[in-house]
């Protein structure tokens, strides 16, 4: 099967496609006829050879974590009926194999495909909308407030973006100039935080109040313009820094304007639940709540997905199709 391999970290031209054996699943897993494999900023964190949320796996690998498609093969114990279902799952942390014409995944970790929903925008939503959905239920946006979201162009801020807007906020979408995907929700304002100005024409577009949450998956200065538009009593969620740096702020400015910071990674997220959060993703995805933005790449040219992707020329979530 044709398989993308890294045997040393680097730049993207260290994932080297393959062709290499069909994986056996073993007791308790199956095998996974993949159709689409998702691409995280992360992965190229980890492929380059820094520091992520969970290890790295052991050189050589095959990267990925989350794959959609069809079971061609059952492990030991695995369910009879699972054998031909349509199906996504996410590979497990620090896990990898979905870079991948086929994947391992354990059974009992299984989504199936509900009607209707293919392969790529079940992967754009698994990891993606699970991050999402946590976000959403730490930050407890209501009805009439005024919402920033930082990284509007990528995977999660799109989905958030789409959550807000149906709930009723008024949404800022902030990313880099021409990235934003279209047509935005009705009533997003869209702003371009590379451009100078650009927090002035937010804070014009709140009639002066400033925000009442941010969502900051950039960090660097577009997180800390972000968080100057706050307004007193504010709330911003911190869920990465996709600018190399955090967002800079001090402890008195929190107590000078009533704010509440929240770091949304690790232990907050997985203290509501994975799989509870997989499942309330899929349900907006197949009752149309939720409309992924989907750039795709065959999977051949996962090089290129990793270089696209950390120069910002991809929208919504990444993809690569065997």
């Amino acid at each position: 099967m044709l398989a993308i391999v890294q045997h040393h970290h680097g730049g993207p031209e260290v994932l080297v496609p393959r062709e290499i054996p069909d994986p056996e699943p073993g007791a308790g897993e199956v095998r996974i006829r993949v159709e689409a494999a998702g691409v995280h900023l992360v992965d190229a964190t980890l492929r380059a050879g820094g520091a992520g949320p969970f290890p790295a796996p052991a050189l050589p690998t095959v990267p990925g974590r989350e794959v959609a498609g069809i079971v061609d093969a059952l492990g030991p114990g695995s369910r009879p009926d699972l054998l031909g279902a349509r199906v996504c799952a996410h590979l497990g942390p620090g896990g990898s194999g979905g870079y991948a014409a086929a994947a391992i995944a354990a059974a009992d970790g299984l989504h199936r495909l509900p009607d209707g929903v293919g392969a790529a925008a079940a992967v754009a939503v698994l990891g993606t909308g699970r991050m999402t959905e946590g976000l959403l239920e730490l930050a407890r946006p209501r009805a009439g407030e005024t919402a920033l979201v930082t990284s509007a162009a990528g995977g999660i801020g799109t989905l958030l973006v789409q959550a807000l807007a149906a709930e009723g906020l008024t949404v800022l979408a902030a990313a880099g100039s021409g990235r934003l995907p279209g047509p935005l929700p009705a009533g997003v304002t869209p702003l371009a935080y590379d451009r100078p100005g650009w927090t002035d024409d937010a804070r014009e577009a709140t009639g002066g109040r400033g925000v009442d949450l941010v969502f900051d998956g950039v960090g660097g200065d577009a997180g800390r313009g972000a968080f100057d538009l706050l307004a007193p009593g504010g709330r911003v969620l911190l869920h990465g820094w996709s600018a190399g740096t955090p967002t800079p702020f001090g402890p008195d400015e929190l107590w000078e304007r009533a704010l509440t910071v929240s770091v949304a990674l690790g232990p907050p997220i997985l203290a509501l639940g994975l799989r509870r959060l997989e499942e309330r993703a899929l349900a907006r995805l197949a009752d149309g709540r939720w409309s992924p933005v989907v750039s795709s790449y065959p999977l051949a040219d996962a090089a290129r997905a990793h270089a696209d992707l950390e120069a910002r020329r991809t929208r919504g979530k990444v993809v690569l199709v065997p």
